[in-house]
């Protein structure tokens, strides 16, 4: 046998690896908190979504709509200029 030679599970037994198996890796905890608040916001809209559908979002004057017979096109420009501006905004007020 090697003179190294550990039997198996020997040097898992001490209490600092153990420990040291159980801690995060940096940034994983960041990752795991934006993960839970983008699950929240989810379940947040589609909770509030009976009144959000009543908002004008996607009927703004601005937002091009063209139907035809068996054909239509949707792109709703101004309402992701106003998207953009409010998501904009609200991270501006986070970074301060």
């Amino acid at each position: 046998m090697d003179a190294d030679f550990t039997p198996t599970g020997a040097d898992h037994d001490r209490p600092s690896q153990r420990l040291a198996a159980r801690r995060p890796r940096p940034g994983q905890d960041a990752m795991q908190r934006t993960l839970i608040v983008l699950g929240l916001a989810i379940a947040a809209i589609g909770l509030a979504w009976p009144w959000l559908r009543k908002l004008p979002f996607g009927r703004l004057p601005g937002d091009i709509h063209i139907v035809r017979e068996g054909f239509s096109f949707s792109f709703p420009i101004a309402t992701c200029i106003v998207i953009s501006i409010v998501i904009s905004i609200v991270l501006w007020f986070f970074r301060r």
